[in-house]
């Protein structure tokens, strides 16, 4: 039959965890949790590199915007995932849906983007000194930022209208808790080839280009430290990064393989676990990672406390 002939597709039903049952109570109150967390503590670092004026380098400029991405990027997933694991009817407006796939990958891209600056930021100062103070000035700072934000931006839009522009008839089950690119695009009636093309081509600017200019960074961070005469400088140098090396890793290893698996037949259940993941939970690691790990924002931290109690 024609898809002319078919009834348009005006809502998606968002299947994710409906086959859990009874299970989706105490899920709600998990993702709950998570998301407190990850709220208050990328808040917290928020203030803190505020308030503090020995936190006013440029890496923690920029350690203030990835928290405030991480807030704007769970919060895109989070509260809408939350009232669909208490309705009985899950569903979505292609409106909706669009505005939802929109920010997601705007600020995924965005998130992409400044992983890759904060990559550079660390070069400069390590590899640069003497140069750092130009290389890394304000303007420099804000113009990265907002650099990433207009790749998020056309990131976002171009994938979006690529895939909503084709017809949507007959089934309108998502099989995810959100609506992510992949899942959406196999639903569209008509040839997805330059829509999966376009994916494609979005993929390779927008996150491996930001992927491949921190490995590059790192590797001439990593032939600056092994150029250093002593121990104890070198361990000193790598720990102004591991935070960083460690954000990195968890944010494209668990998208990454959640993106693999949605590329092939895999188990359903399975790639929503690690769409949950990191989505949900990766972000919730962040702070304690440059908080726990950073001397200088428990300084900080304990100075403020300090003060008020």
């Amino acid at each position: 039959m024609d898809n002319d002939n078919l009834t348009a597709v005006t809502e998606f039903i968002l299947l994710g965890f409906s086959g859990l049952g009874t299970y989706q109570v105490p899920l709600f109150w998990g993702v709950l949790f998570v998301y407190m967390i990850t709220l208050l503590g990328n808040l917290l670092i928020i203030t803190i590199t505020l308030l503090d004026s020995a936190l006013s380098t440029p890496m923690y400029f920029f350690l203030r915007q990835l928290s405030m991405l991480e807030i704007f990027y769970t919060t895109t997933i989070v509260p809408r995932m939350l009232s669909d694991l208490l309705s009985s009817h899950p569903v979505i407006s292609i409106a909706s849906c669009f505005t939802q796939m929109y920010f997601f990958i705007l600020f995924g891209i965005a998130e992409c983007c400044l992983l890759s600056v904060m990559a550079y930021d660390r070069y400069a100062a390590i590899c640069r000194p003497l140069h750092y103070a130009s290389l890394m000035n304000r303007q420099v700072c804000m113009g990265m930022m907002g650099v990433s934000y207009v790749m998020g931006i056309t990131a976002g839009t171009s994938n979006a209208l690529l895939i909503f522009t084709l017809p949507f008839h007959g089934s309108n089950i998502v099989h995810n808790f959100f609506c992510d690119n992949l899942p959406v695009l196999r639903l569209a009636s008509a040839d997805t080839f330059w829509a999966e093309l376009g994916n494609l081509a979005f993929t390779l600017l927008f996150i491996v280009t930001p992927f491949t200019l921190i490995v590059f960074s790192y590797v001439r961070i990593l032939i600056t430290i092994l150029g250093l005469a002593s121990a104890q400088g070198r361990q000193k140098v790598f720990s102004t990064c591991s935070s960083h090396l460690i954000v990195v890793t968890l944010f494209y290893g668990s998208a990454a393989i959640a993106y693999v698996r949605l590329g092939g037949k895999a188990n359903k259940d399975m790639d929503q676990i690690l769409s949950l993941f990191y989505t949900v939970v990766t972000p919730m690691f962040n702070p304690f990672i440059y908080t726990l790990r950073n001397k200088e924002v428990m300084g900080a931290l304990r100075r403020k406390l300090t003060k008020h109690f």
